[in-house]
């Protein structure tokens, strides 16, 4: 298991221009809050690999990869539910080129901020929904029993108000 660590110094990788190199490193992530419900890894980090490129202009090019089973609450039931995740996110540093499109947010005097880019890469890798089970019916939108429970359930239909007044016709 590597050392746990929140930013990665590029430059200990002495690197010249079109070499590579990867590390296996141990990142913090922080809990997502995803439609107003918070999603975590039990284990509050996350084992990835760093892949560095040196390129022309003492720039960078980097691949950062990593799994994640995250747990919360089902997004149709509010059931547990948990949803493996792979992340597999890019980034390009050339500050050189002056070029703003060409400058990695994460990156910062040559060093890499490992937290937040695999925060970021979480969250742009997430499914739609995490849901308990694929075929999960979620709640009735009338009382907000959970119909995986009970899938027979149904209430009596509201009258439609436009036909009240036939009601009240009398018919012998």
């Amino acid at each position: 298991m590597a050392a746990r660590t929140e930013t990665f110094d590029l430059g200990s990788l002495k690197l010249t221009s079109g070499e590579g190199a990867h590390a296996d490193l141990t990142v913090p992530l922080d809990s997502l809050r995803f439609a107003e419900q918070t999603y975590r890894d039990p284990a509050d980090q996350v084992e990835a690999r760093l892949d560095v490129s040196r390129t022309t202009g003492n720039g960078y090019s980097m691949r950062l990869r990593f799994d994640v089973e995250l747990e919360g609450p089902c997004m149709r039931c509010l059931s547990s539910a948990g949803a493996h995740v792979e992340v597999d996110a890019r980034e390009v540093d050339q500050p050189a080129t002056g070029d703003e499109d060409l400058r990695s947010p994460y990156v910062e005097d040559g060093h890499v901020d490992l937290r937040s880019w695999a925060r970021d890469a979480l969250a742009l890798a997430l499914p739609v929904q995490i849901v308990c089970k694929q075929d999960c019916l979620g709640l009735c939108a009338i009382c907000g029993q959970n119909l995986n429970e009970d899938p027979g359930h149904e209430h009596e239909p509201e009258p439609d108000p436009r036909w009240a007044k036939l009601s009240e016709l009398k018919l012998d």
